[in-house]
């Protein structure tokens, strides 16, 4: 059952989707500002975020450049606005997909529908089979799990990319436009892309930038994975 964030200031919008989504069986969870999705997604793992562009609090294309920075969710757009221009723009910011206003339910999540089959696509890229272990790091790259001294690790599918092209490389230095070819599958982009991942992959394996233990950052070269040199106290 795929997981929603309905992103929608409209609290009439807001309860037909979220009933009509619910009866498609669908799990999901809604918002009526773009902070408030920030702080969704930073917590909850969803399958695709609906984003409205008329927020109260943030446009809705700036919304989604910060959503960019923190998560690679499959994000369709949902506005009034039908300027062709606009919508390239929102599909070049990195939107998967957009409904021009109004639209019907049926389709929405043929649209979602959609959405998700490209994003399990390209999850099933070809990848090591056998499992990669750094220090205390247990990576299997098949089942998509990862772990850390014997905990499982909750991460996103773009920080399990991450920690795992890093991971298969123990100790060389990737240089950040390797990273955003191999894991963002893109030719150029935002350095602080990389950072936001970074931060949030150093959260989740209990370290900061200042007190690296597996990860570290050479600035102005790249970054490598590899072995604490000092067991945890």
């Amino acid at each position: 059952m795929a997981s929603v964030l309905v992103v929608e200031d409209d609290p009439f919008v807001r309860s037909a989707l979220i009933r009509q989504l619910t009866e498609a069986s669908y799990t999901v969870r809604s918002v009526g500002t773009a902070l408030e999705a920030l702080r969704e997604v930073a917590h909850f793992r969803f399958d695709v975020v609906v984003l409205d562009l008329g927020l109260p609090d943030l446009d809705g294309a700036e919304a989604l450049k910060m959503l960019r920075g923190i998560t690679d969710v499959p994000v369709i757009i949902a506005t009034a606005r039908d300027d062709e221009a606009e919508i390239v723009r929102l599909l070049h910011a990195g939107a998967d997909d957009y409904l021009v206003k109004p639209f019907s339910v049926e389709h929405l999540t043929a649209r979602m529908a959609a959405v998700l089959r490209r994003s399990r696509a390209g999850s099933g890229d070809p990848a090591p089979t056998a499992e990669i272990r750094v220090g205390g790091l247990v990576i299997d790259p098949l089942r998509r799990q990862a772990e850390l001294d014997g905990t499982a690790l909750d991460l996103t599918r773009r920080e399990f990319d991450l920690l795992a092209f890093l991971a298969g490389r123990p100790g060389v230095v990737v240089p950040r436009k390797e990273l955003l070819a191999e894991v963002w599958q893109q030719a150029y982009g935002d350095d602080q892309t990389i950072d936001v991942h970074l931060s949030w992959l150093r959260r989740k394996l209990g370290e900061t930038a200042a007190r690296p233990r597996y990860l570290h950052t050479l600035r102005g070269v790249g970054v490598k994975l590899e072995p604490p040199r000092e067991p945890r106290p």
